[in-house]
């Protein structure tokens, strides 16, 4: 169930990060609302994630690390943001990272 819930965490903090330039610096309602409720679901699920028995250090860094490499990746393929190397290495470093945290020895 911790999985689950830090899966719906991930997805709700990369919906509130993308939201984040619709709200012209949270000078737009209507975006700024959604964007803290992403934001604030995002840390509920983290929380809930925890509180099923997942590592907070795991949890966290699983949560920041797969959101980072979401956000590169919407930049990439829907905000024409661009990529190179250092950005690819970047994120294979992170889910390399990732699957270290996971493994049964991090348990």
């Amino acid at each position: 169930m911790g999985l689950l819930y830090l899966l719906g965490a991930i997805g709700s903090e990369v919906l509130g990060t993308s939201l984040v330039k619709s709200t012209q610096g949270f000078t737009r309602l209507l975006p700024t609302a959604a964007c803290l409720a992403c934001y604030a679901g995002s840390i509920l699920l983290l929380s809930r994630a925890t509180q099923a028995g997942m590592q907070v250090g795991v949890a966290y860094a699983v949560w920041s690390g797969l959101g980072t490499v979401a956000i590169v990746l919407i930049g990439y393929f829907f905000l024409g943001e661009g990529i190179n190397a250092a950005k690819v290495l970047g994120i294979l470093l992170v889910i390399a990272g990732a699957v270290l945290l996971n493994l049964k020895g991090a348990h």
